[in-house]
């Protein structure tokens, strides 16, 4: 496993093995001493697995030959660069777009067929095979997905929405973009959003977009010779992260058919690091989505879809009923944000207690993974088929414009085991895609469709199954199930409150649904526009604003929001836009340790591969002593993916000379681009013969000789606020007074984490 420091050499950079040799755990003694036990910077949980982690380099290597390449690039270069990005950008969008449409034309027809498969055995009164019919499909389904998540990708697992959001901060992990991934993410969404879980496809698609953005920008692949020479310029990290924001946004909009909302997505959760050509790019992105599936849904209204039909893509248009409120209403809207916030802080806490309690049960293995998933499968098909049971028989209303009971599967008067011209208003709830559920409660003008009873139960039943659903081994999205639950609570209350307020009981779960998304998810203007967009009212904007201003400001008086929660248990070393308030009293040579590890401008080629073998640090600062300079002095910071490469070139020579022009005529910038999924050069790639051991290599061609640096007496709140503005992966600390080394160490994203600082002095008291 690989760490980013160079500033010390006491970091466990491999973790998972106890009994590693005697040089490596002398290399550790100084962290031991201190009783530092890193637990942040290396490992993660990613999707259902734990994974070693990386950081990712935004940064551009300001060396000799990124100089010559920029240089060297014509006009006709430049503009192909350009046309290039906003091609790529077209591509996501449409590829995101037309993923969205297949995602939603699968469930709807697999779960249709499943449900009516099970409607025409109970009409037959079958109802032990009608049970056995749809419990046996949703385990198949549940069985197949979790399959794919366990045995092909397990990053795939869960929703991805943290893993993107640590991506773009500069977290890297194995396979979170992988082509694997992508593949068992749109599946599996499919099998698990069919197989009746009360988990939605959103956030699943807010990873399949990253990850379609990730492979567009890959620049080809040449294991399989795909690639060209004017791919080359996205072989970055820094260009492929504008277009992984771009994915996220395109996601978004696919799932909700919200093309501002997703990229107000991205601007506000996903995100770390915006600027304005961006927010043109990624508005273009989520226009070409809205423009794809607008154009599919279309082609499906003609029938040519199956049981798709005008559904499928959420669309709950609520502005038959137009918004009339007064004054006294805006107290039933305060205390639905209230609400909203106290139910959202509680579900955010049980969801942490139960992922814990499920990564112990994941970890011991697939077969594990696929048998959480059955127990739980199971528990949801009994859900969705028993309760109904305990529900009585209601009469239908005359004068319906809907025929009543409900013929098919969609509609809001499911017959289930009632007698004619009756219904049960819990199945049309429970025993349903969550799809038509969501647009069954947020139905105008219809207040005694639901008891008060069933929507009670409806609420305690989804709440629940939500809590206990997420964190299995399936692609799960939180979004459905948490507009769900607040949906039937905000229905409830518009239901109880009746005369006595103007608001319709269709509007109340609206703004339910909005509670509860700020409760958990902490966001504001994203959510607003996103519920704008789904349901087509304007109306409503006032008291959606000021429904989630109050739930996000009761419920951040609990805990944090769901997806920063879920960083923070995964284990990812995120940076947050604001310092810690200890981080003041501390200075950036507080946090750095030694020995440091350092190479000289001309270096032997055995001290190169000896520190290479002995850490797995990924940037060495380079020291240019006498005779190439007066006195010691930083030259610059060397990676070590570059090292790797340079050796591998053998431009070796037997004397201590430079010859850094030998060097940039026989290699060129794009040999040092980054591969393609981690593909670069390894270690153990490399065939040093001993005469070539104790030869030279300059080092000055691939130094970045403008490292970013900071006095060691800078504040470490300072330095941690300038490391990740700039999204920087190495901060070099120079000494303040002259006549000691040129640098006194490298501070890393792992250096500013509270369990290294912490851990180095106990004393300090963390703000809750």
């Amino acid at each position: 496993m690989e760490e980013d420091h160079s500033s010390r050499e006491g970091n466990g950079f491999e973790m998972e093995d106890d009994d590693k040799e005697h040089s490596v755990s002398m290399l550790r003694e100084p962290f031991l001493v201190r009783n530092i036990k890193n637990n942040t910077s290396q490992i993660a949980i990613v999707g259902a697995n734990t994974c070693p982690i990386e950081s990712l380099d935004y940064e551009i290597a300001d060396n000799e030959l990124f100089r010559q390449d920029w240089r060297s690039r014509k006009k006709v270069e430049i503009y192909q660069y350009v046309v290039l990005k906003w091609t790529l950008a077209l591509l996501i969008g449409l590829g995101t777009g037309l993923v969205g449409f297949f995602n939603n034309l699968a469930v709807e027809n697999i779960a249709g067929f499943k449900l009516l498969l099970t409607n025409n055995l109970m009409l037959e009164n079958k109802y032990y095979q009608a049970f056995a019919t749809y419990a046996g499909c949703n385990v198949v389904l549940a069985i197949a997905a979790a399959a794919l998540c366990a045995y092909v990708a397990p990053a795939a697992a869960g929703s991805g929405i943290p893993e993107v959001k640590a991506y773009l901060n500069g977290v890297d992990a194995p396979s979170i973009l992988a082509p694997a991934t992508l593949f068992v993410k749109i599946f599996g969404s499919i099998f698990g959003v069919a197989a009746g879980f009360v988990v939605g496809k959103e956030g699943p698609m807010v990873h399949t977009g990253a990850c379609i953005a990730s492979l567009l920008g890959q620049g080809g692949s040449r294991k399989y010779h795909l690639t060209w020479k004017w791919l080359r310029y996205f072989k970055n990290d820094r260009d492929r992260r504008d277009l992984v924001t771009c994915g996220s946004a395109a996601g978004v909009a696919a799932a909700f058919r919200a093309p501002v909302g997703g990229v107000l997505f991205a601007l506000e959760e996903a995100a770390s690091w915006w600027r304005s050509a961006l927010l043109w790019r990624t508005f273009f992105t989520t226009a070409v989505v809205a423009v794809v599936l607008r154009g599919l849904i279309d082609f499906c209204r003609s029938g040519k879809c199956g049981l798709f039909g005008q559904g499928g893509l959420i669309m709950f248009d609520v502005n038959s009923r137009k918004a009339f409120y007064s004054t006294p209403d805006l107290l039933a809207v305060v205390f639905l944000g209230v609400i909203g916030g106290v139910f959202g802080s509680l579900y955010n806490y049980c969801v942490d207690k139960v992922l814990r309690t499920y990564s112990l049960i994941n970890e011991r293995g697939p077969s594990f993974k696929i048998l959480l998933v059955i127990v739980i499968s199971l528990l949801t098909s009994c859900c969705s088929y028993g309760l109904p049971w305990l529900s009585k028989c209601i009469p239908c209303p005359p004068h319906l414009a809907e025929k009543c009971p409900t013929e098919g599967r969609s509609g809001n008067f499911k017959n289930f085991q009632c007698p004619p011209n009756h219904y049960n208003d819990l199945a049309s709830l429970v025993f349903n895609t969550s799809d038509d559920a969501i647009r069954n409660l947020f139905t105008s003008g219809s207040e005694k469709e639901f008891h008060l009873s069933t929507l009670m139960v409806f609420f305690f039943a989804i709440y629940c199954l939500g809590i206990v659903t997420y964190g299995i081994a399936v692609p799960s999205g939180l979004f459905i199930p948490v507009i769900l639950a607040g949906a039937s609570y905000g229905r409830l209350i518009g239901t109880m409150l009746g005369p006595l307020s103007n608001l319709d009981a269709g509007l109340c779960a609206l703004l339910g649904a909005a509670s509860f998304l700020g409760g958990t998810m902490r966001m504001t203007v994203s959510l607003c526009v996103i519920l704008l967009e789904l349901t087509n009212d304007l109306l409503m904007l006032p008291l959606m604003m000021l429904v989630l201003l109050i739930s996000k400001t009761v419920a951040d008086s609990f805990n944090k929001g769901i997806y920063d929660q879920m960083v923070r248990m995964k284990g990812f070393p995120y940076m947050e836009a604001h310092a810690e308030p200890y981080m003041r009293h501390l200075v950036a040579s507080d946090v750095v340790s030694g020995p440091l590890v350092s190479f000289s401008g001309i270096e032997k080629v055995g001290n190169l591969l000896h520190a290479l073998k002995a850490t797995g640090h990924n940037g060495f600062p380079v020291i240019d002593e006498p005779p190439c300079s007066d006195a010691p002095e930083l030259c610059g910071l060397v990676l070590r993916s570059h090292l790797l490469v340079l050796l591998r070139g053998k431009k070796f020579t037997k004397q201590r000379v430079k010859t850094g022009s030998g060097i940039t005529k026989s290699l060129k910038a794009h040999d040092f681009a980054k591969a393609g999924s981690g593909k670069g050069v390894k270690l153990e790639d490399l065939e040093i013969t001993e005469e070539e051991m104790e030869m030279y290599v300059d080092l000055h061609p691939i130094t970045n000789t403008s490292p970013y640096t900071v006095v060691e007496t800078m504040s470490l709140a300072k330095a941690a606020v300038l490391f990740r503005e700039l999204g920087l992966r190495h901060l070099c600390v120079v000494p303040k007074t002259p006549g000691r080394p040129p640098i006194v160490g490298i501070l890393t994203r792992h250096d500013f984490t509270p369990d290294h600082i912490l851990g180095l002095y106990p004393h300090i008291k963390p703000h809750k």
